[in-house]
């Protein structure tokens, strides 16, 4: 039951450091300089980065859109994850029917989750369709499964939460300590040029990026930020913000001191440009939103996080549809095209290598945004996002002086294209362990469906 990891480079948010860990069981027992334990498997991890476990608080296993269904499930999405470094997610529902309960799509969350899923996991719940017994259903929610974050929509039509009852989401948050992630684009805007841009024959993918400008995600954003300072200074969460107007009504509001919001970014939204969509066939498999921006967005995200003190996380948004198959619903019309796009066994080695091996950000700055801000934020840290005694052993080896291109040939997810095919990668993942136990071993997949726990979340802890 004991692993004894030795001569690692053992990160963490805020070091980095020569030594070695102990594993007993599930668990991270001490972690030193020349740990002896004779009845332990020893592995050496000489020239090697030891990492949290990944925490992906953003993606969407088996998400039915209604006209399409995310292809990875539970079992394939986390899979994926896994061989990508991510040990633990926290899953967003999809919307339901108009008239039933909140309880509803837990329910059903665990219908497609419980003994599926290969790493552990949790669920954001999804906000839709308001009213009262919804706000007071949240709370109780919280405490009898611990989903302690509850996602609302600023876009989407039917589905969306208008300001009124957004600003009594966030009220009602802050007086029980949950954390509310806002999807943030202005539905009006949005819609008026997708109507006009249907009429005109605008329908090729290069629409799209135009059909959702970065005004609409700053101007939502904004908006959100200052709904949650007249309501208490509740705690908002900026999920996948994608764009430097976005990033500077962010900056705005940390300069003026408002507290307790986060925001999250992805690896796409990094590394990706709206230049994906030129091509009128190939441009359906970024097809996402908020849709890729421009170089000088990513850089100004990269800033940003260099900087600190800005941007909380990076995710993924993972939420992938098959190219050859469901992403051809759009190939005549782009708004058709199902939304989404793959990510999760991508994340830590992309931001790995064109952030810390790109001299962008620090190890210790990519351990804080993958996987301990995460984890603190959404309430499962410290069991996840940390290499400490007490902690779960999910842990991550990862070789920084490999190379190689990355290619959907070689990945786990159900999905049959990455939008980071053929980018050329520093460093490559060698072991992951989750509780202990190793998963995946050099790119193979050996672990075992439904080992992952359903994990009920305590309160979190937004940025101060």
């Amino acid at each position: 039951m004991k692993k004894l990891i030795k001569n690692a480079d053992i990160v963490t948010e805020s070091a980095v450091f020569r030594g070695d860990v102990l594993i007993n069981g599930e668990k991270t027992e001490c972690i030193g300089r020349d740990i002896e334990c004779p009845d332990a498997e020893l592995i050496d991890a000489s020239g090697k980065l030891l990492l949290p476990g990944a925490v992906d608080v953003h993606t969407h296993m088996d998400l039915d859109v209604g006209i399409a269904r995310a292809c990875d499930d539970f079992y394939s999405g986390t899979v994926a994850a896994a061989c990508g470094g991510t040990t633990c997610i926290v899953d967003h529902m999809a919307f339901a029917h108009e008239n039933v309960s909140l309880m509803h799509q837990v329910d059903e969350y665990h219908r497609l989750a419980d003994g599926r899923a290969v790493i552990d996991y949790g669920f954001h719940g999804v906000l839709q369709h308001m009213n009262d017994d919804k706000l007071s259903e949240m709370k109780e929610i919280a405490e009898r499964e611990g989903i302690t974050s509850w996602k609302a929509y600023m876009t989407y039509g039917a589905n969306m939460t208008d300001d009124e009852w957004l600003y009594k989401v966030l009220r009602t948050a802050n007086e029980a300590g949950l954390v509310i992630p806002v999807h943030c684009e202005n539905d009006a805007v949005v819609e008026t040029l997708k109507a006009e841009f249907g009429a005109a024959g605008k329908w090729q993918p290069r629409w799209h990026p135009l059909s959702r400008p970065a005004g609409a995600e700053a101007e939502a954003v904004s908006r959100l930020l200052h709904l949650a300072k007249i309501a208490g200074e509740a705690p908002a969460y900026i999920v996948h913000l994608s764009a430097a107007e976005s990033l500077a009504e962010v900056e705005k509001a940390r300069r003026a001191g408002q507290k307790h919001f986060g925001v999250e970014t992805c690896a796409q939204y990094l590394t990706l440009t709206d230049s994906a969509y030129d091509a009128d066939s190939e441009g359906l498999k970024a097809i996402m939103s908020p849709p890729l921006r421009k170089r000088e967005d990513c850089g100004a995200i990269w800033d940003a996080l260099s900087k600190g003190g800005v941007i909380d996380t990076i995710a993924t948004d993972h939420c992938p549809f098959t190219f050859s198959k469901q992403k051809q619903l759009g190939r005549d019309d782009f708004r058709k095209c199902p939304n989404g796009a793959p990510g999760v066994e991508e994340r830590l080695n992309v931001v790995y290598s064109e952030g810390v091996a790109g001299g962008r950000i620090s190890l210790p700055q990519m351990v804080r945004y993958l996987c301990t801000e995460p984890a603190r934020i959404f309430g499962l840290y410290p069991d996840k996002g940390a290499i400490m005694p007490g902690a779960d052993a999910d842990l991550v080896i990862l070789d920084p002086g490999a190379e190689h291109v990355l290619s959907i040939a070689d990945m786990h997810t159900a999905c049959d294209y990455s939008c980071y095919e053929g980018m050329k990668l520093r460093g490559r993942i060698e072991k992951v362990f989750s509780r202990g136990k190793i998963i995946v071993r050099d790119n193979e997949f050996i672990g075992n469906r439904g080992y992952g726990r359903y994990l009920r979340r305590h309160n979190g802890s937004l940025t101060e």
